[in-house]
């Protein structure tokens, strides 16, 4: 069986692609192979500021003027954080309500890159997208020569005029750092090819040595090294988490994601989730069974078509080549509803589109981890 399926051959292959079917379980429950891995799910930050790159991050104070969000209140299960915190009962995680069809509109800046400052720009990307709207974006990848093995990707949001014509605005870009024990990415909003500001550093990446699980973190100080303490950094913010189930008998195939998000509140807002345990984090609390306040997504599984004789996913017509990096994230309380989807429309083209409850960083950092090698995965 090949690494990647065929493209559909139905009339409506523009839409759908073919997805192998071996592993694919039509339950909702975890696998056996995930259950055992959720064990091995620790992250690393022992190397977290490694000093081989020209980029660090700095100890500038970090402009939270912008943040008027409520903090995530820790139980008395878990340590509880010094800062203070929101009241508890605005912080339930709420099911997602999703416009209808009709009511989803395509997402369009007010303004040019150019007329944003970072501030905005910062405060664009960190949070959610408006409800009933759809941002489209391409992620474009750069591997030549020895930059191959630490390739670089840069986000560009889609403008699509009613002729067809495409207008491309750069958002953010990302990068695996080197000499680094576990895959490790930085994401600012410079483009790579200047010179890259600790300053405009918004978030990272980072996963444990099998590279099936990854944690998503805002600017901040790594609560986890001593020596991070006399920071001037607030702690950084957990803003999410992508366990991948291992392949344990090693069978090409779509890969199982379960994505976890910190609830949103009843007014739509992510609160700040800034855990200073292992415990208190969202691969923590998920290895633990504790889903209180948090978003457990997965990626939708295809369907069997009887024309083709194979699974597909309908992308509407937004990704063109197969390949087992395609995936739609979804929430089982609404199938229909995709809050994001991802996959390839050229050798290192890929369209990225997502809805609420996502911000962009979360989609960006999301997709980064569909592109990394995954030793138990493929």
């Amino acid at each position: 069986m090949n690494g990647d399926p065929q493209i559909g051959t139905s009339a409506n292959r523009a839409n759908t692609l073919q997805i192998p079917s071996v592993g694919i379980e039509e339950t909702g429950e975890l696998s056996p192979s995930l259950i055992s891995a959720i064990n091995n799910l620790a992250i690393d930050n022992s190397d977290d500021e490694s000093s081989d790159d020209q980029v660090e991050l700095d100890e500038d104070p970090v402009d939270t003027s912008r943040d008027e969000r409520p903090a995530y209140a820790f139980d008395e299960s878990t340590a509880t954080l010094s800062q203070p915190v929101g009241p508890a009962e605005h912080l339930r995680a709420i099911v997602i309500n999703r416009p209808t069809a009709q009511m989803i509109s395509v997402f369009r800046l007010q303004k040019t890159r150019e007329q944003m400052s970072e501030k905005e720009v910062t405060d664009f990307v960190m949070n959610p997208v408006p409800q009933g709207q759809k941002v489209l974006c391409k992620i474009i990848r750069s591997k030549d020569g020895f930059g191959k093995f630490y390739p670089q990707y840069e986000l560009y949001i889609e403008d699509i005029s009613e002729n067809g014509e495409e207008t491309r605005t750069f958002l953010l870009a990302a990068r695996k750092r080197k000499k680094s024990k576990s895959s490790h990415y930085i994401i600012t909003t410079d483009k790579l090819d200047v010179a890259v500001s600790s300053k405009n550093i918004v978030g990272k990446v980072r996963s444990n040595f099998l590279g099936t699980a990854f944690a998503i973190y805002s600017k901040g100080r790594n609560p986890f090294k001593r020596e991070s303490e006399s920071s001037n950094l607030p702690v950084r913010e957990e803003l999410g988490a992508v366990v991948y189930d291992p392949n344990i008998l090693g069978f090409k195939g779509p890969r199982k994601m379960t994505v976890l998000l910190i609830g949103m509140t009843r007014n739509g807002e992510r609160p700040e989730f800034r855990p200073e345990t292992d415990a208190q984090t969202l691969i923590g609390k998920f290895k633990n069974g504790d889903h209180r306040d948090i978003l457990v997504l997965h990626n939708k599984s295809p369907q069997w078509n009887e024309e083709t004789q194979s699974y597909v996913l309908n992308f509407n017509g937004r990704v063109t080549l197969a390949s087992v990096k395609n995936f739609q994230i979804v929430h089982d309380n609404d199938l229909d509803y995709i809050i994001m989807q991802f996959g390839r429309v050229e050798e290192d083209t890929f369209t990225m589109d997502f809805m609420y409850p996502m911000c962009p960083l979360q989609a960006f950092a999301i997709a980064l981890t569909s592109f990394d090698a995954k030793l138990a995965c493929e």
